[in-house]
């Protein structure tokens, strides 16, 4: 190269082999791991991460494992950011030990159905009525008042 700056130019004959810099190919690994290998990895991930209560809590919930992709089961969207903030060291530590690096951790959050609590006369009543329609109609014949 440096000949080259300053000018002076070096002929390549057919003859001669020309070196060429071998650049280290990125390969993939693909190793085959069993679903118990991947809990048994993803466990001792969990258990570096015990002294944070938030994230030890979320990776102790389910998953399911297919085609290479981790879904990890959310309760509500809170949380979502903590799950984001840990994934690269998570994804990291599961490809350097399962010797893998197609795997990926993707979230989705459960539909939770809460059961809402009546607490009130009115709310008591309005529930039973739905279950029984006919209250309604007793109500208003006796002119009863729910909210006492």
């Amino acid at each position: 190269m440096t000949d080259l700056a300053n000018g002076k130019s070096k002929e390549v004959s057919d003859n001669e082999p020309v070196e060429v810099e071998a650049k280290p190919s990125a390969i993939k690994k693909e190793k085959v791991f069993s679903i118990e290998e991947l809990k048994k990895v993803w466990n001792e991930f969990t258990e570096q991460r015990k002294t944070q209560v938030g994230e030890y809590h979320l990776l102790r919930q389910e998953f399911d494992y297919h085609n290479n992709v981790i879904t990890i089961h959310l309760s509500n969207q809170v949380e979502e950011p903590l799950l984001q903030s840990i994934r690269t060291p998570l994804i990291e530590f599961l490809r350097s030990r399962l010797g893998n690096d197609s795997i990926n951790v993707i979230s989705q959050v459960k539909d939770v159905h809460s059961k809402k609590i009546a607490y009130t006369n009115k709310e008591k009543f309005d529930h039973l009525a739905e279950k029984n329609p006919i209250l309604l109609e007793l109500k208003e014949r006796l002119g009863l008042d729910t909210d006492y």
